[in-house]
C-alpha cells in the first residue's frame, strides 16, 4: 500500500471515527467508581481503581483530541452524526464522561474537581436542552429509532449530583435530578411501547437494552447522597434497577450470539452503576445480602470490561468500526 493510499485511509477512519467512543469512557469511569466503592470488601479494589482511573483518563484524552480532530477536519460529519436519530442521544456521554471524571477524582483533587465537574454541568445542560430541542423539532422519528440508548441525557442529568451534592452544589444537584427524573419516567413510557408493540431493536443496538438499569441505580446514589439516608423512594429506585437486571440477564442468551460493535460498551456502566448502588446500601443499611449482590455485579463488570476491551482492540485492528453506516 502507497503512502497516499494509507493517508486516505487514515483520513477516512478520522471522518467515520464515532462520538459512541465516548461510551468506552463511560465504561472505565464507572468501572473506577465501581472499584473505589468496593474496597471495604475487597483489599485489591482500591490499587486497581487507582491504576484504571489512569488508563481511562489516558482514553479520555486520546478520543477527545480525536473527535475533537474530526470536528476541525470533518464538521459535515459531526452535523451527520448530529442529525442521526441513533447516535443524537451518544452525544451526552462526552459530557457525562467529564461528570464522572469529577466524581473519580474529587477525593484526591478536590479543587480540580470542582473547574472539571461544571465544565461537565454546563455541557450536560447545554446537550440536554439541544438532544430534547431536536427531539421535538420538525423532524420525523419512526418508532424504530427509539432505543433504551435515549436514556442517556437523562442518565447524565441524574449523574451531576453524584459529586454536587458532596461539595454542596445543593439546589443545582436538584435542578439536574429532577429534570433527570422526569424524562426517565416520559422516555421509560416510551421505550416500553417500543419493546412491547413494535418491531424487535436491531442486533447491533439490541446492547443497549442495558442501559434500562442505569437510570434506577444512579437515581438511587444521587438520591442518597443528597438526603443521607435510604428511604422508601430510594428502595424504589435501587430494586426497581435490580428488576431491570434480572429483565436484563433474561436477554442474556441472545446476547451472546450478537456482532461485537460500539454499542456493546452499553454493558458497562449501567452493571458499574448497579455495582455502587448496591455498595452504597449495604453500607448505609448495614445489609449483607446487597453487599454480596455488589460483590457478584463486580465481578460480572470487571469479566465484561475486561471482554470488552480485547474485543475493542480486535474490531480496532481489523478496521471493522471506522466505516460509513
Amino acid at each position: 500500500m502507497s503512502e497516499t493510499d494509507i493517508d486516505v485511509e487514515n483520513h477516512s477512519r478520522l471522518e467515520h471515527f464515532p462520538v459512541t467512543f465516548f461510551a468506552v469512557v463511560m465504561g472505565l469511569l464507572g468501572l473506577t467508581l465501581a472499584l473505589h466503592a468496593g474496597r471495604q470488601a475487597i483489599v485489591w479494589a482500591e490499587p486497581v481503581s487507582g491504576v484504571v482511573f489512569w488508563v481511562a483518563v489516558a482514553v479520555f484524552a486520546a478520543i477527545a483530541a480525536v473527535y475533537l480532530a474530526k470536528i476541525l477536519r470533518y464538521p459535515g460529519a459531526v452535523i451527520d452524526e448530529w442529525h442521526h436519530p441513533v447516535k443524537l442521544a451518544f452525544f451526552p456521554t462526552i459530557s457525562i464522561s467529564l461528570l464522572l471524571l469529577a466524581t473519580a477524582m474529587q477525593s484526591q483533587y478536590p479543587e480540580a474537581t470542582r473547574v472539571v465537574w461544571w465544565i461537565g454541568v454546563v455541557g450536560q445542560g447545554i446537550l440536554t436542552v439541544s438532544v430534547v430541542t431536536g427531539w421535538i423539532s420538525h423532524r420525523s422519528f419512526e418508532v424504530g429509532h427509539l432505543t433504551p440508548a435515549w436514556f442517556i441525557p437523562a442518565v447524565g442529568n441524574v449523574i451531576v449530583p453524584v459529586a454536587g451534592a458532596r461539595m454542596g452544589y445543593i439546589e443545582v444537584s436538584w435542578l439536574f435530578f429532577s429534570v433527570g427524573m422526569m424524562f426517565w419516567g416520559v422516555l421509560l413510557t416510551l421505550v416500553m411501547n417500543r419493546l412491547v408493540f413494535h418491531d424487535p431493536i436491531p442486533a447491533r443496538l439490541f446492547p443497549t437494552m442495558v442501559i434500562l438499569i442505569a437510570p434506577p441505580s444512579v437515581a438511587f446514589i444521587a438520591y442518597v447522597g443528597m438526603n443521607g439516608v435510604v428511604d422508601g423512594f430510594a428502595r424504589v429506585l435501587i430494586y426497581s434497577a435490580y428488576f431491570f437486571a434480572v429483565l436484563v440477564i433474561a436477554q442474556v442468551p441472545r446476547l451472546v450470539r450478537l456482532p461485537f460493535a460500539l454499542s456493546w460498551w452499553a454493558l458497562s456502566f449501567p452493571l458499574a452503576a448497579l455495582t455502587i448502588a448496591s455498595f452504597l446500601f449495604a453500607r448505609v443499611e448495614g445489609s449483607p445480602p446487597h453487599q454480596i449482590i455488589g460483590l457478584v455485579v463486580l465481578s460480572v463488570l470487571v469479566v465484561v470490561v475486561l471482554g470488552l476491551i480485547l474485543r475493542t482492540i480486535k474490531a480496532i485492528t481489523a478496521d471493522e468500526i471506522f466505516r460509513p453506516e
